[in-house]
Formats: structure tokens, sequence, C-alpha cells
């Protein structure tokens, strides 16, 4: 029998943070850092929590090169072969993720680029993150390196962060159905969890069970890297945004009809990303990401500065003295309205 929700869900616009009577007196005293310890692996990792996705227009050598100078880390994409690492730089171990799909080819690859590297983090990457196939994996990877840090999904509820954390033994959980700039997953299926909501949820599952998860994607600006904070996200993971500079591939054209600089940038479930990296889309599958053009944004240092920036000030409007208190010291209002847009 179908079932119906009747709770309101929510997603990061339609709520604002609640300012609070705060005794800090600067911005620069907002510890931007966190230290985690993991369910199953041994390791240890500090560092700032936000993660690049693993697209190939943002997770990349070249954008690892801007974040790693934050101790931001970078998911780089499942395109790169042994032989890409082997002609890169010395590459820190605890700022880069290596990625994979879940076939027989996508774990053979996965071996032999960890052959090459001494990466700490393996990102098991699925659109559809509710599949039996993926929790099997994962337990094949736990069991052949057992001391890396292991993310997988995508999932939006909290049964499958249990499942993942539980029975996969994922170290952390990557939360979100279809919220990215670049997805069209809610159109082309019609599901899905509205990213705060589903944020909370899950945030949830996962600590009682002395897991993390990483809030993917729907950022459209610093502030929603705060909101996910406030819900518990452990990490924030951004493609869009950090998309369009000139560290990100692809050359910069200009809008015929405004003349705005602009630069590509595609879901890597898109018909543009099937057919670059399989060589056609195939015909039992539709699209579901979108290929689109986004404004040039110049250096992506200032633009990690800028979201830095924003998640230090609420810090200091919420008297959070650091990213891992935001959840304790986070009140949300529902809104209908959040911005003047009288001269946009």
């Amino acid at each position: 029998m179908t079932k119906i929700e009747t709770e309101q869900l929510l997603d990061y616009s339609d709520v604002l943070i609640r300012p609070k009577r705060s005794t800090m007196k600067s911005r620069n005293d907002v510890d931007i850092e966190r230290e985690f310890s993991f369910k199953w692996s041994s390791e240890r990792w500090k560092g700032v929590p936000l993660i690049a996705a693993n697209m190939d227009t943002t997770g990349t050598f070249e954008v690892y090169q801007v974040l790693s100078k934050y101790n931001i880390v970078t998911a780089l994409h499942k395109f790169y072969t042994p032989d890409d690492f082997k002609f890169q730089k010395i590459l820190n171990p605890n700022l880069y993720m290596i990625s994979t799909g879940i076939s027989d080819t996508d774990y053979i690859r996965l071996q032999s680029i960890l052959e090459v590297v001494s990466c700490k983090w393996i990102c098991i990457d699925i659109a559809n993150g509710y599949l039996s196939s993926l929790v099997e994996f994962c337990k094949k990877v736990r069991k052949a390196y057992p001391d890396k840090i292991i993310v997988a999904g995508n999932v939006a509820t909290r049964e499958m962060v249990e499942e993942l954390l539980i029975n996969g033994k994922v170290d952390i959980v990557k939360v979100g159905i279809g919220p990215g700039s670049a997805c069209t997953t809610r159109l082309k299926t019609g599901v899905g969890i509205p990213q705060l909501s589903a944020v909370l949820e899950c945030s949830d599952a996962a600590h009682g069970l002395g897991g993390s998860i990483i809030a993917d994607g729907g950022i459209t600006c610093p502030g929603d890297v705060s909101k996910a904070f406030g819900a518990c996200a452990d990490f924030v993971m951004m493609g869009g945004q950090f998309a369009g500079h000139d560290q990100n591939p692809g050359d910069v054209i200009e809008c015929e009809k405004t003349g705005k600089k602009m630069k590509r940038f595609y879901g890597m479930s898109s018909k543009r990303a099937m057919e670059t990296h399989y060589g056609k889309m195939e015909k039992y599958r539709s699209s579901e990401g979108r290929e689109l053009t986004i404004p040039y944004k110049g250096d992506l240092n200032n633009t990690v500065l800028d979201y830095l920036g924003g998640i230090r000030s609420t810090c200091t409007y919420i008297g959070a003295t650091s990213i891992k208190n935001m959840g304790k010291c986070t009140t949300f209002v529902k809104v209908t309205h959040q911005l003047n847009r009288h001269f946009v």
C-alpha cells in the first residue's frame, strides 16, 4: 500500500540560523579545523572539513593544489588512471580521496592506484546508494584495506546510513539524493529528500553508531555550508561552488547574449559525462545530470577564503568557538523569505 509522510521536510533555503548572544571578540578566534577518529579505520584526521566533489570539473589535481594549502580535501574523480598518479608531485595522503565505482573493473583500478600512492581515503561513489551491491563492495574494500578511511554513498535516509556503517563497515556516509546544481535525479525519477532534513536525519543516525556523514550537494553560498554544519554534518562536499575558476578544466567562454565570461560545468550522470568517459549514453538509462555554463569566478583561492570567512562569521553570530560546536549552538527558524532582491 502506498504511504504518504505528511511531515514537512526542509531545504537550506527554508531556514535561517537564529543569532545568539556571544562573548567572542573576533572571527579570528574561530577554529575552522576539526580532528576526527573513525568507526572502523585506525587513522585520525585533522583539517578543514570541506571536500571538493569527485566530479571531473572539480575533483582534479589542479584543484587539489589549491585546496591542500587550506587543509581541505579533494575527492579526485574516478577516471584518473594509475599512470596519472605516477606523474604527480608528492601528494599529501591526508588531503585527497581516491574515488571508485563498484564494478570488478573499478576494484582492479583501485588496487592498482593504491599500489602507487599511500592515500588514506577511499570514496566509494555511486548515484544510488540503496543497492545491496554497494554494501557488499564496501565490505570487500574494508577487508582488503582495514585501515583506510572509507566513504560511501549516496543515500538520504536513516536506515541506509545504518546499513552502510554497520554491515558495509564504512566510516563516513555521503548524504544527498539530487540536491546538486548539475543533478536532475529528482526531475527524472521523482526521488529525493530535501537536503537539510536529510542531513539532520542522517547525522543523528550516524552519530548514534559512532560514524560520520558528508553533506553532499545543495550548497549555493557560504551560509548554506554553515547550515549544513549547524545540522550536524561532519563534512560538507561541494561541486558547483568549487567550479568555474582558473584552476578548473575548460576554456573561458563568452556568453553571446550578455558578453559575460563563463565556464562549463556538468553532472557526472549527464549525457556529456557518459559520452566523455564511456563513449556513449547507454539506451537503458537516461541522463540524470545537466550541462551548464556558469559564471567565470577567477582564482579559486578567493572563493575558498570567502567560504571560510562566512563560516567564521556564522560562528561569531551563534557563539560557536569552532566548527565542531556549530551543531550545539544552532537553532533554525523556518522562513518564507531570506534575501532582499530588490536590485537583482
